[in-house]
């Protein structure tokens, strides 16, 4: 019995201790900064945005004009995305970095979780996005 109890408190001070599930990507971001082909930008701090991964495997979220939605599933370090919808108004000062983070979306994609930093790179390597969590 003495042995049992003391398996338990040791699983939980092993759980308490391990900071539960920070190395989940699931939960609510800023977009920090974009970077394209053809461009790095990094995102105004007077823009709003939000990026949301879900328990569900739903993707949702808005980078400055437009909101968009999706599925997506996680594998390792690996994300596959479902078709990404979009809203499609056009807004100058923020087209670029919503043009990268949408193309990031597409289909398959790898990403590094530090900390309370976010960082998913599109299949080719071409794109990627950093985010912060809220």
């Amino acid at each position: 019995m003495k042995k049992t109890i003391l398996i338990l408190l040791a699983a939980f001070i092993l759980a308490a201790c391990s900071g539960g599930s920070s190395a989940s990507i699931q939960g609510d971001w800023n977009l920090v900064s974009v970077s394209g082909p053809a461009a790095q930008l990094t995102v105004d701090p007077q823009v709003e945005t939000l990026i949301t991964f879900g328990a569900d495997g739903k993707l949702s979220g808005n980078v400055g004009c437009n909101s968009f939605g999706g599925d997506y599933t996680v594998d390792g370090n690996a994300l596959t995305f479902g078709p990404v919808a979009s809203t499609l108004m056009f807004c100058q000062e923020t087209a670029e970095q919503e043009a990268i983070t949408l193309a990031v979306f597409q289909e398959k994609a790898t990403f590094v979780l530090d900390g309370d930093t976010l960082t998913i790179t599109s299949a080719d390597g071409a794109s990627s996005i950093a985010l912060e969590r809220k």
